[in-house]
């Protein structure tokens, strides 16, 4: 499989015209960033807080760098340190000189970050396709993982035309002029299409060639074999999968897991109520008492 990349020169220097910008203005200036050399390419990460607590690892979603997650950070990181994590293969920071083919290469990407950071153990949070990585990383390493926040996360089921038509939906959208975007959030259900702060990021983001593969579905076996604390928040109108089916699927088989429902989120459940989301994913953390 080819790795992704930007088209040219100009799309990489528009993207970063962008996300410097943003980066400035929306991420913490006491955040520490540096890339860590690995197999599949240079991983840029983002660490901030102090202490020795084993720290929250942040993973975004496909399309979006650790950005996405800069009303997260503060309140996470006042709790426990944060490395916030740019994935190979994205638009962002990070590049990628080789293809992941399947989910135990992305598990072994993110066991070359972590351990490059000298990071034993880790409270894992994920959205989304960074939600399934997780996943993959607490079945394939199970004693690195303290706990998992997961947000919408990919993996419970194929990925469907349903999804693709959304995606497709939200990214012609973004292209529209203001009043109509934030107008069709509402039919399509994400809030992304109200963020005129980083509208722009996502339009330069489409100069960048994704050759990601798609999240295979886990079967019963493999969830029951994830033995690592788990929180998985599902949007109640999620246009990636059915959310009562998924919450029955980890009710029955993910014996430490525990799933809701957030009737009035969709797949942009990350961008809605970020500081009570936040509070939830440290007070969960701080309650997995046997793994501090």
């Amino acid at each position: 499989m080819p790795i992704g990349e930007f088209r040219n020169d100009q799309a990489r220097a528009r993207f970063f015209t962008v996300y410097d910008d943003l980066f400035d203005r929306l991420w913490p200036a006491s955040s520490v960033q540096f890339d860590v050399v690995t197999a599949f390419g240079a991983t840029r990460v983002h660490r901030l807080g102090s202490g020795e607590r084993t720290p929250f690892v942040l993973l975004p979603g496909s399309g979006g760098p650790s950005l996405m997650w800069h009303s997260y950070v503060g309140r996470l990181a006042a709790s426990r340190p944060v490395i916030a994590i740019d994935p190979v293969g994205e638009p962002g920071p990070s590049v990628q000189t080789r293809a992941i083919d399947n989910g135990d290469e992305w598990s072994a990407w993110l066991d070359e970050v972590l351990t490059a950071l000298d990071v034993g153990r880790a409270h894992l949070v994920g959205t989304s396709y960074g939600g399934w990585i997780a996943l993959r990383h607490a079945l394939r390493s199970p004693d690195a993982v303290a706990s998992l926040a997961l947000l919408d996360p990919g993996g419970f089921g194929k990925v469907s035309p349903k999804f693709i038509a959304w995606i497709i939906a939200c990214g012609l959208a973004s292209f529209t002029p203001g009043p109509i975007r934030h107008a069709l959030a509402r039919p399509l259900r994400n809030l992304a299409l109200r963020e005129d702060e980083v509208m722009p990021l996502v339009k330069a983001s489409f100069g960048f060639r994704r050759k990601r593969i798609l999240p295979t579905p886990f079967t019963a076996d493999e969830l029951e074999r994830i033995t690592a604390p788990t929180l998985v928040l599902l949007g109640g109108h999620s246009q990636l999968y059915d959310a009562r089916e998924v919450a029955a699927t980890i009710t029955a088989h993910m014996p430490h897991a525990v799933a809701e429902i957030i009737p009035e989120a969709s797949h942009d459940l990350v961008l809605r109520h970020p500081d009570e989301l936040a509070a939830r994913i440290v007070t969960f953390a701080a309650d997995t008492l046997s793994h501090p």
